[in-house]
């Protein structure tokens, strides 16, 4: 698929990898302050209202940011001239203290060693003693028996596609369960997150963020990682969340279970051994989860987190990943987050985005254009990390500061404490009522108010 777009890319990015194949090949899968300045919560990060004159809807499309080196948003695109990249603003030495109480200091600066990690941007090997280790912390929990997808995608295999419902299977039918995090609780709250990095251009990202005081969820993958440590060192010292998002970017539902807790394992390790905490939150690459791979990510300790879609199956996805693809335009992928602020009016409860820090054509949407208009909207948005705006203290984000004495699911398949231990799973023979309904859930704050209420994720 796209076999056009992903040549173009790579011309555009001498340095692209399988990442970006996956990007313009398959895609993201989808279906389903008035103040200025910054205010603390009980759980400690910064949020920042905005408030504007006019709605961004009804306002004309930005062509050029003033004072920025941003190009005009008509030349975002895949042949736009790829922009010098701005080196780490600072450097933190071993030793230095994080913002998160509790948390260990920085360990020695990491130093890749292409032996002790799997080939980059290829599906981790699972015979390694790592892998064996890591699945160990599957036992006693509650595994659903179902058969991995052709690869993916609901064209590619129409028979799981069939039992998306049983499955729950958010690819084909935008399903979710009460354990995925998929919105911020607070109408107008927009749970600002990239994927795929750390990139060449993050830090110009991270630079802009912190102009603006606001902070961000980064899901980053592991092979991303150990090329650009220092990176990572900085979104995490900077006070953004930290967040799993695998390994090599494969589609989950496709991988065996053992290649589900290899992709899953060596990310998490990467950023372990990088800022020295274990994230408690992941994204599936292209939201592709079904009640397999919850039930595997819940049992190594990370909640599911999702983009926002509505009931009508519109999903909060940007589309600028499709940008340097050729796919769309800047223009395009512009006026789909423009949209995407529209139907955020209408919904009860905040809403995360879709975004990604890998190109220079995303982050220039960011910083000139999505960011800016989300600041100048009317009504009021508030925009805040996704951890934070679930009332997530900053301190539970990470296994090593968590204050809770265990994991505060029951053993089963999602997670969800309602349903008993052992209980059985959303396999395609198996049905379920209440919080696993097969029906596609709205928006659910139960994972939320679970994680806040003891104060807690994981030991």
């Amino acid at each position: 698929m796209q076999l056009q777009a992903f040549v173009a890319l790579l011309s555009l990015l001498g340095a692209a990898n399988a990442t970006h194949e996956r990007h313009a090949r398959l895609g993201k899968r989808q279906n389903a302050g008035a103040v200025v300045g910054s205010s603390s919560s009980s759980s400690g990060a910064p949020t920042t209202s905005f408030s504007s004159a006019a709605s961004t809807s009804n306002s004309p499309v930005p062509t050029t940011p003033v004072g920025t080196t941003i190009p005009p948003l008509a030349n975002i695109t895949s042949g736009m001239a790829t922009p010098s990249t701005v080196p780490v603003s600072a450097t933190y030495s071993a030793g230095s203290t994080p913002l998160i109480s509790g948390a260990p200091v920085l360990p020695t600066p990491f130093v890749f060693q292409a032996a002790n990690w799997p080939t980059q941007d290829q599906i981790a090997p699972t015979n390694s003693a790592e892998v064996s280790q890591w699945m160990q912390e599957l036992n006693g929990f509650n595994i659903p028996n179902i058969n991995p997808t052709a690869d993916g995608t609901c064209v590619g295999d129409p028979a799981a596609a069939s039992q998306a419902a049983s499955r729950g299977w958010w690819t084909c039918g935008g399903f979710t369960r009460a354990t995925d995090i998929t919105a911020c609780p607070s109408k107008l709250t927009w749970g600002v997150s990239f994927d795929d990095g750390p990139g060449f251009y993050s830090t110009e990202l991270l630079n802009y963020l912190a102009s603006k005081n606001l902070t961000s969820t980064f899901f980053v993958i592991g092979s991303r990682i150990v090329e650009r440590p220092q990176v990572l060192v900085e979104e995490y010292m900077a006070g953004h969340e930290i967040a799993v998002h695998t390994w090599s970017h494969r589609p989950l539902t496709m991988l065996t279970t053992a290649q589900v807790v290899a992709e899953l394992g060596w990310a998490r390790k990467a950023i372990k051994d990088v800022i020295g905490v274990t994230p408690t939150l992941m994204r599936p690459p292209f939201g592709d989860i079904d009640d397999r791979v919850r039930a595997i990510s819940l049992a190594m300790g990370m909640v599911p987190v999702i983009w926002t879609s509505t009931g009508t199956g519109a999903t909060f996805d940007t589309n600028d990943w499709k940008v340097p693809g050729g796919m769309v335009t800047g223009p395009q992928s512009f006026a789909t987050f423009e949209a995407i602020l529209g139907n955020a009016t209408m919904l009860n409860t905040g809403f995360v985005v879709l975004e990604h820090d890998l190109y220079p054509q995303t982050v220039d949407l960011a910083i000139g254009y999505t960011l800016p208009a989300a600041m100048n909207f009317t009504p009021t948005l508030t925009l805040d990390s996704i951890g934070h705006c679930n009332g997530i203290p900053r301190t539970n984000l990470y296994r090593e500061s968590n204050k809770n004495t265990s994991f505060p699911y029951a053993n089963s398949t999602s997670g969800d404490t309602s349903v008993p231990s052992g209980s059985g799973g959303q396999g395609s023979t198996t049905t379920t009522s209440g919080a696993l309904s097969n029906a596609m859930m709205p928006i659910s704050m139960v994972v939320a108010s679970l994680l806040a209420a003891g104060g807690s994720l994981l030991m």
